[in-house]
């Protein structure tokens, strides 16, 4: 195409960057679809199993006094970093 400034990927590589996944289920966040989160996320005593970036499964480590969760592509997520403890 003449005049365009669009390369092949970088539409996919937008839509990646706008999904969100749902860090309690795991599933992809749909604007408009409701997505349900268990009781105890909503009372912040369940910490997220799910990456909210690529909807993988985390390693989720909890101790007295917080949580970690890591993912395989996206690093360490900490809730005192979240400022949830």
């Amino acid at each position: 195409m003449a005049g365009t400034d669009v390369s092949p990927g970088s539409v996919a590589d937008e839509r990646a960057a706008e999904e969100r996944y749902n860090p309690y289920t795991g599933r992809r966040v749909v604007p408009g679809v409701e997505d349900s989160v268990p009781t105890a996320a909503q009372l912040g005593l369940e910490p997220p199993r799910f990456c909210e970036s690529c909807g993988r499964r985390m390693v989720v480590q909890i101790s007295p006094d917080g949580w970690w969760a890591k993912c395989s592509r996206h690093g360490v997520f900490d809730s005192i970093g979240l400022a949830r403890r």
